[in-house]
């Protein structure tokens, strides 16, 4: 039988198990047919199961979609996001930054499928090229057409390098990483959570290229020895995140103002709060530490 995952904007509708909030899939009707990407809020998904996938869904659905077919349910159209089932079970529409520290990975790459493929229907309903109404690709391909000049549009990645900056502690030879408070995170003094230097790559330029831009931009530093490391899809809009490790090599740090609020190395075995589990910052910061026997699973 066909099932599909719910979203609302970047939340995803959820039932609460002992293990947590856990993303629910839907049963669909044989009635409803959903092959393109034409009917908006409606998407199907490529679904190749994983050994470590327990999610299986054949399409990711809008909110609005479900309700609209009356595939939601009964509890969460009149309760809302307080809503419970004749078993007691909650459900409620739940941040997908928040599920993925407890989702393997083949989880977290169907959710992040759905949200980027769900955006990209609904900002594609026009070509770009002429502003004619656009369809799915009578094949099935993942395409949307214009019905006037023929432009194929399909979904857009925007590569992004993030980048783990590190060095000996001048006073210690303790290792130390780079670490950055940005703009985006807040200014809550309690809960300040730092990240990783990272940036978008500009037309014209390499990987590695965009790597030391970036860190030039915003903490005005020197870097070498520039590593690739693995990537991870971010549906925040349409990122892959092409992780990097580097060395210091000299410069003091001149934050970008506009971006960052502070910036400094911090020994790795005493840091502030970094990235949740599941985002490929903390999958680098933890293999910095991993390297020099310092265990972060319990880290914030």
């Amino acid at each position: 039988m066909p099932t599909a995952l719910v979203f609302d904007a970047d939340t995803l509708l959820c039932r609460h198990t002992k293990l947590g909030w856990q993303p629910v899939c839907l049963d669909l009707p044989e009635s409803l047919s959903i092959e393109g990407y034409e009917t908006l809020g409606a998407v199907p998904l490529a679904n190749d199961k994983q050994d470590t996938q327990t999610i299986i869904a054949t399409a990711a659905l809008s909110r609005a979609f479900s309700k609209a077919h009356h595939l939601l349910p009964h509890s969460i159209v009149t309760a809302g996001d307080n809503a419970r089932d004749e078993y007691g079970d909650a459900y409620a529409f739940i941040a997908y930054r928040e599920l993925i520290s407890h989702l393997s990975a083949a989880d977290v790459a169907l959710l992040n499928q759905s949200l980027q493929l769900l955006r990209w229907q609904s900002d594609t309903q026009f070509c770009s090229r002429c502003g004619h109404s656009v369809h799915a690709h009578p094949a099935g391909e993942r395409a949307m057409v214009c019905g006037s000049c023929n432009l194929h549009q399909y979904p857009r990645i925007q590569p992004c390098v993030i980048t783990a900056i590190t060095r000996p502690n001048p006073e210690t030879g303790a290792i130390q990483i780079l670490l950055a408070h940005h703009r985006r995170y807040g200014q809550n003094s309690q809960f300040k959570r730092y990240g990783l230097i990272a940036g978008f790559v500009e037309v014209g330029e390499s990987l590695e290229h965009a790597v030391v831009r970036e860190v030039g931009e915003e903490v005005a530093i020197e870097i070498t020895d520039i590593r690739y490391v693995s990537s991870q899809p971010w549906p925040f809009p349409s990122n892959l995140m092409l992780g990097f490790r580097a060395t210091y090599v000299k410069g003091d740090i001149v934050i970008e103002e506009e971006e960052l609020t502070e910036a400094a190395f911090f020994d790795v075995s005493d840091m502030p709060q970094i990235p949740p589990v599941g985002s490929i910052a903390r999958d680098l910061i933890e293999q910095v530490a991993a390297e020099h026997t310092i265990d972060l699973r319990h880290h914030p």
